[in-house]
């Protein structure tokens, strides 16, 4: 990270204060977004809203607004308040799956309780003929890291002959992530166009972010999605980037505030999150 200083016109400090103030973010988060799109450099940073924490103890109340999700990342997954469905945010739009399976387009006022989303731009990217399993995808994301301990960002576009997903339904208030995870509903979806929006979090990361991999699907005629259990395919593109940084913006609800999120909860999260270990 380097610093730098310069002199800026009053109207454009008074307007910098003003957006610090009113997106509770830093001075340094703003500046490097503008420049990166001045400059037309991407900046890889990871925007989340609460952590997995959190949401394996119950607190599911709505955080922050799609409006400022948005701001931050146009690439990314999450949930809606009571694990009301599915997050998938692609090429800047925020969709939600039902626990009916319908999707649909998102407001930007509606309040959310975890997200993460990042600005993407693939800094690698290979073609597949085939794709035999979610396996297989696993192994695959895995040779095109570089390290263990940064996070990335995964799009996987294509033919999909089969994708295996679930669904979160509603649940009543303080209700344990592990607890939810045991009503979702699952579908199965055959000879698909779409895509896979995944990231993966290292290890260490596990008391605020999902560790290893986490995918989400949507189709191209944005009618099917939901987070993957399994998936088939020919014809694909898997393009990714990495992400050294990463901003939390945390909630301020009374609940997450007098919340014990002492517990490790990564039990929890391999149990309900991870797709062939739940």
């Amino acid at each position: 990270m380097k610093k730098i200083e310069c002199n800026l016109p009053d109207s454009l400090y008074e307007a910098l204060m003003e957006r610090m103030r009113t997106d509770k973010t830093s001075c340094d988060h703003i500046v490097a977004t503008a420049l990166s799109q001045c400059l037309g450099k991407p900046l890889h940073t990871l925007f989340q809203v609460s952590t997995s924490a959190a949401l394996v103890e119950g607190l599911y109340q709505g955080a922050v607004e799609v409006s400022r999700l948005l701001r931050h990342g146009d690439f990314g997954l999450g949930t809606f308040i009571d694990l009301n469905g599915e997050m998938v945010v692609l090429d800047g739009i925020c969709y939600q799956i039902s626990s009916n399976g319908k999707v649909a387009q998102v407001e930007g006022d509606r309040l959310i309780p975890y997200a993460v989303v990042t600005r993407f731009n693939a800094q690698f990217s290979q073609q597949y003929s085939g794709l035999a399993s979610f396996a297989e995808l696993v192994s695959i994301c895995d040779g095109l890291r570089a390290s263990e301990n940064l996070f990335y960002a995964f799009r996987i576009d294509g033919k999909f002959s089969l994708v295996g997903t679930r669904v979160m339904k509603p649940v009543s208030e303080g209700t344990g992530l592990k607890a939810a995870a045991s009503a979702q509903q699952e579908f199965l979806f055959e000879e698909q166009e779409g895509t896979l929006v995944g990231l993966w979090s290292p290890g260490f990361a596990g008391s605020f972010s999902v560790p290893g991999y986490h995918f989400h699907f949507l189709s191209n005629d944005r009618e099917r999605g939901g987070h993957v259990l399994e998936c088939k395919a020919r014809d694909i593109v898997i393009g990714g980037c990495t992400m050294h940084e990463m901003h939390v913006s945390l909630p301020e609800t009374a609940e997450f505030l007098k919340a014990d999120l002492g517990r490790d909860p990564n039990e929890d999260l391999m149990s309900a999150e991870r797709n062939h270990e739940s």
